[in-house]
Order: structure tokens, then C-alpha cells, then sequence
């Protein structure tokens, strides 16, 4: 006689969110990379290389949001996301997040050419961040959203190294710096609008499990993109 499989019982809402909160220690804030920067160890060099590839991931975040928009069936929650492509695009008189980290490039001696056209973009940060983006595009909307978790994580390591910029490298128009502050409300104001969609439409277990793992995706990207950053351009150089 065949002995039939149980299914999981579903996580409260209360261990759903302790679970999710937990991949905190997948988050990249303990990258040796970020570990150095925080410690003032970078050298402008290095500085250059990680704000350089970084802008490839923030220009692409109004990508990967539009992305989740296009595939959101429900009218308020499109109504609240919306805002993060304001944020990073801007509207009217704010210029956004996008224009912030240009000006944080200006800050450390990169032009605007140099960033728009992705003049210093390593390919593994490429790769990770245009997965990300289509991730976002072929997952169900709700995983995208859950993937965008690694904003619960985000406000404190921004704490850190805003004030770690601000001690260790002086030689940075702190100017180039206004991204990180106005993360410093953004990003809790977002995580906490996200999780709440997550824990509302994640009843089942499956469901959850895939949350979960759509959270652990985006931590492993954001460490692949450091991995990268790290080590450098290793190709052959021309010429």
C-alpha cells in the first residue's frame, strides 16, 4: 500500500519573516572587499572600480522594477512600486538615484561618459546584474519582489560605509555621497512594503520556499558582483 507524502505545513507569517530575515549572513556587507573599504584600505584605484561597476547595477534597478510592474497583475501594488523607478530616474526637479551615483563617480574622478557607456564594467558584474534583471523578467512577480529583500539588509551596511567614506577617504567630494543618504530612508520604506506584499502572497510552503530562494539568488549575485569587483580585469590587455 502506497504511503502518501505529506506536504509541508506553511510558515506562519512570524517564521516566514525570521527565515528571510536570517539570510542576513548571506548579505555582501561581509565581503573582504567591503571589509577594506570600511577599514580605508581601498586605494582610489579599487574605489574607482567599484563605483565604476556598481552604476551598471544601479542603472539597471528602474529595469528590473519595470520589469516586476509588467508582470504584476494587482493595481495598488503597481501604484506603490512605481516609486522605486522615481526614486532612481527621477521626476520634475528630483534628479533620482541614478544622477546621485553620477555624481558619485564626478566625486572620485570618473566622467559621466565613462559610466554611461560602461567603459570600466567587468564582465562578471555584467553577467550578474543582467541575470538579475531577467530574472526579474521570467520569475512570477512575487519572487522578484522577494528577491528585492536584501533591502531589510541594506540601511545599516549603508550607515557603515557612509560614515567609513566619509573618515578614511577624504580625498572624495563628500558631495558624491547624497546617494547613500537618501538610501538611508528609501531603502527601509521599500523593504518594509516588499516584505509585507511577500508575507501576504506567500501562504503556501512551496510558495514560501521560492521566496526564500529568490532572496538567496539576489544575495549571491550582489557577492558575485564583489567577487568580480575584487580581482580586477584580469583579460588580456591590448596593445
Amino acid at each position: 500500500m502506497l504511503e502518501l507524502v505529506k506536504e509541508p505545513l506553511p510558515w506562519t507569517q512570524t517564521e516566514l519573516e525570521a527565515v528571510l530575515r536570517s539570510q542576513h549572513r548571506r548579505y555582501h556587507h561581509l565581503h573582504p572587499f567591503h571589509a577594506r573599504m570600511n577599514s580605508g584600505d581601498l586605494t582610489p584605484t579599487e574605489v574607482r572600480r567599484w563605483v565604476a561597476n556598481r552604476f551598471y547595477y544601479q542603472k539597471s534597478i528602474p529595469l528590473k522594477d519595470a520589469a516586476i510592474l509588467s508582470n504584476c497583475p494587482d493595481l495598488e501594488v503597481r501604484r506603490e512600486w512605481i516609486q522605486r523607478i522615481i526614486d532612481h530616474d527621477g521626476q520634475g526637479d528630483s534628479q533620482g538615484g541614478i544622477e546621485a551615483w553620477l555624481r558619485l563617480g564626478k566625486a572620485v574622478g570618473l566622467s559621466r561618459q565613462e559610466l554611461l557607456e560602461d567603459q570600466h564594467v567587468l564582465p562578471g558584474v555584467q553577467y550578474a546584474v543582467d541575470a538579475y534583471v531577467n530574472f526579474c523578467r521570467t520569475r512570477p512577480w512575487i519572487e522578484a519582489v522577494a528577491a528585492s529583500l536584501t533591502e531589510l539588509f541594506g540601511p545599516d551596511a549603508i550607515r557603515v560605509r557612509l560614515a567609513a567614506l566619509e573618515e578614511h577617504y577624504p580625498w572624495i567630494d563628500p558631495a558624491g555621497f547624497d546617494y547613500f543618504r537618501a538610501r538611508l530612508y528609501q531603502a527601509p520604506r521599500d523593504a518594509q512594503y516588499a516584505l509585507k506584499q511577500v508575507l501576504k502572497h506567500c501562504r503556501t510552503r512551496e510558495s514560501q520556499e521560492k521566496a526564500v530562494q529568490a532572496l538567496v539568488f539576489k544575495c549571491n549575485l550582489l557577492w558575485s558582483q564583489l567577487e568580480a569587483i575584487e580581482r580586477g580585469d584580469t583579460r588580456p590587455q591590448e596593445g
